[in-house]
């Protein structure tokens, strides 16, 4: 067996053992409304949200010690199948209708959790295709990265895990059980439909830009350095909402500003060129 770079490998393994523990968190979910269950649900989705702390550092790691290699990209690949894939899809069956509830739905449900797999696996199958292992060379991506999906999905655990507290404390003094009751109802309509949108924006060939990338990636001026310490600082201040606000942001906005591009493209009112008024009109 070739030599291999032990710290990505460690960090790498690190996202998938995350995934794995999202699963754990998620299968003691009884589903019966309880704060046991809310718990399980908010430490199932920040803990696909560790595993992107994992998936990023690795990549980072491989780079600056310069062993990007192909085996990296397999195993970091084999990982994030079973933590953008598998977790979020078990989690996406917990969120959405139970079986008692409506069994109609809940097939419906497992059907839309299957496709979200499917996708994922599409997604990184395609990624690694078409993408040199050198992860300084993933600039921008060709439809929703499969962190950023799982993300969205985590993003709803945690909101109904968690922001059922927010609503319940003194200043806005929400009764327990009704906030629970609301927030449950509501996640379990929109994760369904959510769920399947990002699965079709996975296998889409919207242009998604390395946000990781971005933020972090060459010297930035002092001032960009203020701007990242007050995000954080404010993401900080609303736990529960921030994951939601981040990753669903990301995942629409790039597709909306896709169509207005193309729609300005092609109205040939934006491509014709100004009429001169005072000019003279030919016979």
């Amino acid at each position: 067996m070739k030599k291999i770079a032990v710290l990505p490998a460690l960090l790498t393994l690190g996202n998938g053992i995350c995934g794995l523990v999202a699963i754990t968190f998620a299968s003691k979910i009884s589903g019966g409304n309880s704060v046991a269950d809310e718990t399980n649900f908010a430490w199932a989705g920040w803990f696909i949200l560790f595993g992107m702390l994992f998936d990023m550092l690795d990549g980072y790691v491989a780079r600056l010690s310069k062993t990007a290699s192909k085996f990296g990209g397999e195993l970091d690949s084999l990982c994030d199948v079973v933590t953008f894939g598998v977790s979020p899809a078990f989690l996406l069956l917990k969120l959405g209708p139970a079986k008692e509830a409506s069994e109609f739905l809940h097939m419906v449900l497992a059907g839309i959790a299957a496709l979200y797999f499917s996708c994922t696996a599409l997604r990184l199958a395609r990624f690694n295709v078409e993408n040199d292992p050198d992860p300084s060379s993933h600039k921008r991506f060709r439809g929703l990265p499969s962190p950023g999906a799982a993300g969205c999905i985590a993003a709803l655990a945690i909101v109904r895990g968690e922001f059922w507290a927010t609503l319940t404390s003194p200043w806005i003094g929400v009764d327990p059980d009704t906030a629970r009751r609301a927030i449950t109802h509501s996640v379990e309509i929109v994760a369904p439909i959510g769920a399947l949108l990002v699965a079709l924006l996975m296998v889409s060939n919207v242009p998604y830009p390395h946000a990781t990338g971005k933020i972090f990636r060459g010297k930035k001026h002092i001032g960009h350095l203020i701007q990242v310490l007050l995000a954080a600082f404010i993401l900080l201040m609303f736990r529960s909402l921030a994951p939601l606000l981040v990753f669903w942001i990301y995942a629409i906005v790039f597709p909306l500003r896709t169509l207005v591009v193309r729609n300005l493209r092609t109205d040939p009112a934006a491509e014709a060129p100004p009429v001169d008024e005072h000019a003279p009109h030919k016979l």
